[in-house]
C-alpha cells in the first residue's frame, strides 16, 4: 500500500510557514504584533517558521510530484503532512489565538486575586489548542491526507514527558518543611489511590482511572500528560481529566478563599490548604492572592506546597505504570507474571523522565534550588539591570508610604545597594509590589527590581522551549482524535470519581490544616 497522498497541501503549509517567518523578520509584521502584544514570539515564529517552511517545501514538492512506492520510505514521508498540519495550527493557536485571547481578557480587568480571566479559566495555548483540535476534527473533518501524521502526536507527548523531568529537582525539598512533605505525600498519594479504587468500583477503564488519579492526585495537567502515555490513555479519557481538572479548580480558586475569611485562617494555614486542595498551579497562585491581596506570606506557603506536590510526579508516574501492567495483566481472570509484563512493556518514555529528574537533582542543567530552571542569584546582576539614580530617587521620594517594618527594611536595602540582597528581602519586596501601597511608576521599579535577580538556567530554557513545542504540537494532535461520539461514549464518571476525590482532599485536608498548621511552619 502506498499511503503518499499527491495533495499539494504540505506545500501550501510550507509555504506559509516562509511567509509568516519573513513578515516576522522583515518587520512586515509589526502593526499585527501591536494588537496580538506577541512580540515575544518573534524569534519563535522566524526560527520555526523557516526551518518548518523548508522541510514543508522540500517535502511537499516530492508529494506532489514525485515517485511512490509502497515501502518504510513512502510510509514515514507521508506521516510529514500530519505532522506539518498539527503543527501549524499549533503554532497558529500560540503566536495568534491565545495572544489575542490575553489582550481581550485582560481588557476586562482582573476578576481574581488581580488575574485576568484568560489565567482563571485557564485559557493558555495547551488548553486553546485541544479546543481547536476539537473543534477540527468534529466540525470540519480530518483531511485524508493528514490522517496518518495525526498519529504522531503521541510521540510529541512522550518526548515533552521526558524533557518534563529536567523542570524539577529534589534539592527544592531542603528549603521545604518537613510538614509540607508529609502532608502533601498523604495527600497525593490518598487520592491517587482513591481515584484508582473508585475507577474499579465503578468499572471505568484501567488506563481512564490511572490517567484521571494523576491528574487529581499530583499537579493537574502536567501530570495527566506524564501518565497518559505510561497508561496507554486514549485521547477522549485525557480530555475527560483535563476537563475534571480545569472546572474542579476554577471552583475551587473561588470557593476556597470564601470558605478562608469565614473560618478565620490565617496565612499560612490558607496558603498550605490551597497548595493541597486545588489542583492547577495558577489557581493556586490565583486563591492565594484573592485571600491576601496586599501581600505574600500567603502566595509563598502556597507555592512551597505546590513545589512539594510536583516532586512526587515522578513516585506517580511510576507507580502507574506497575499498577497498569499488573491489572492489565488478567487474562481470562488468570493473572499472569507481572515480572515478565512488566518488563516487555514498561514505557522507554518513563525511564527517560526518570533520568532527566534524577539529572536535574545533581545540578547538571541548572544551579541546586531551581524550579523550573529558575534560581535566585543577587550576585550576578548585569549592571544595566541594577537601578539607575532616577529609579533610587523615585522609591526615596515615596518611601515614607511603607508602614510595615520589614518592607522598610527591605526597601531601604533595595535603595542602598540598587539591588535585592538575599531571598527573604526578595520575598518581601514581592509582597510589597503586590500590596500596592506604591504608584504604578514605582511598582513598576520594584519588580524590574525581583526579576533582576531571578535567573533562568540556559539549559532550562531551551529544554522548556522544546517542551513547549512537543506539547503544543502532541496535545492539539490530541484534540484532533477526540471526537463527540466518543465523548458520549465515556459517559459521566470521571467528572463524578474527580468530584468526589476532590471534594474529599479539600474538606479532609482544611481539617488537618485548622488541626495541626499554625502560624509557623
Amino acid at each position: 500500500m502506498v499511503y503518499t497522498k499527491k495533495h499539494p497541501a504540505l506545500l501550501i503549509m510550507g509555504v506559509i510557514f516562509l511567509a509568516i517567518a519573513f513578515l516576522a523578520d522583515s518587520g512586515s509584521m509589526g502593526d499585527i504584533i501591536a494588537v496580538f502584544k506577541n512580540k515575544k514570539y518573534v524569534g519563535e515564529m522566524v526560527g520555526m517558521g523557516y526551518a518548518f517552511g523548508i522541510i514543508g517545501v522540500v517535502i511537499g514538492a516530492w508529494h506532489m510530484w514525485g515517485s511512490h512506492k509502497e515501502g518504510d520510505m513512502d510510509y514515514y514521508l507521508s506521516s510529514i503532512a500530519g505532522a506539518m498540519f498539527i503543527l501549524l495550527v499549533a503554532m497558529l493557536v500560540r503566536w495568534y489565538l491565545a495572544p489575542i485571547v490575553a489582550v481581550w481578557s485582560k481588557s476586562m480587568g482582573p476578576v481574581m486575586g488581580n488575574k485576568p480571566l484568560h489565567k482563571v479559566l485557564g485559557l493558555n495555548y495547551v488548553v486553546l489548542g485541544i479546543l481547536a483540535g476539537l473543534i477540527i476534527v468534529n466540525v470540519f473533518k480530518i483531511p485524508h491526507w493528514a490522517e496518518n501524521g495525526v498519529r504522531l502526536s503521541r510521540l510529541g507527548l512522550k518526548s515533552g514527558v521526558i524533557l518534563l523531568g529536567t523542570l524539577y529537582s529534589l534539592a527544592e525539598l531542603q528549603s521545604l518543611g518537613k510538614l509540607s512533605v508529609i502532608m502533601v505525600g498523604f495527600f497525593v498519594l490518598g487520592s491517587v489511590g482513591m481515584v484508582l479504587w473508585l475507577g474499579r468500583r465503578r468499572n471505568i477503564p484501567n488506563s481512564m482511572g490511572g490517567v484521571l488519579s494523576a491528574g487529581m492526585g499530583v499537579c493537574g495537567v502536567s501530570a495527566t500528560v506524564g501518565a497518559a502515555p505510561v497508561v496507554q490513555a486514549k485521547a477522549v479519557e485525557i480530555a475527560y481529566t483535563i476537563g475534571t481538572i480545569l472546572l474542579w479548580g476554577v471552583g475551587m480558586m473561588f470557593l476556597f478563599p470564601v470558605v478562608g475569611h469565614i473560618l478565620d485562617l490565617g496565612y499560612i494555614q490558607f496558603g498550605a490548604w490551597a497548595g493541597t486542595g486545588i489542583l492547577n498551579s495558577a489557581q493556586v497562585a490565583g486563591a492565594a492572592l484573592a485571600y491576601q491581596p496586599d501581600g505574600i506570606e500567603t502566595l509563598k506557603v502556597a507555592e512551597i506546597f505546590n513545589i512539594t506536590r510536583v516532586l512526587f510526579l515522578p513516585i506517580i508516574v511510576l507507580w502507574l505504570a506497575l499498577w497498569y501492567v499488573k491489572h492489565e495483566g488478567e487474562i481470562d481472570g488468570q493473572k499472569v507474571n507481572v515480572g515478565k509484563v512488566i518488563i516487555g512493556k514498561f514505557p522507554l518514555f518513563v525511564l527517560g523522565f526518570i533520568l532527566m529528574f534524577a539529572l536535574s537533582s545533581t545540578g547538571v542543567f541548572a544551579p541546586a534550588q531551581h524550579y523550573k530552571g529558575k534560581y535566585f542569584d543577587s550576585s550576578n546582576v548585569k549592571a544595566k539591570k541594577m537601578m539607575n539614580d532616577k529609579q533610587i530617587a523615585t522609591l526615596t521620594a515615596e518611601a515614607p508610604k511603607v508602614q510595615r517594618a520589614d518592607r522598610q527594611a527591605a526597601l531601604a536595602s533595595l535603595i542602598e545597594n540598587r539591588k535585592i540582597l538575599t531571598v527573604e528581602q526578595w520575598g518581601v519586596i514581592r509582597g510589597l509590589h503586590n500590596a500596592k501601597v506604591l504608584s504604578k511608576g514605582a511598582n513598576k521599579i520594584i519588580k524590574k527590581a525581583t526579576k533582576a535577580v531571578r535567573h533562568t538556567a540556559k539549559r532550562i530554557k531551551k529544554f522548556r522551549q522544546w517542551i513547549t513545542l512537543l506539547f503544543a504540537f502532541g496535545l492539539t494532535g490530541l484534540g484532533m482524535q477526540i471526537t463527540i461520539s466518543a465523548m458520549k461514549q465515556a459517559g459521566g464518571q470521571p467528572a463524578v470519581i474527580g468530584g468526589i476525590v476532590g471534594a474529599t482532599k479539600a474538606i479532609a485536608s482544611l481539617i488537618v490544616i485548622v488541626m495541626f498548621v499554625r502560624e509557623t511552619i
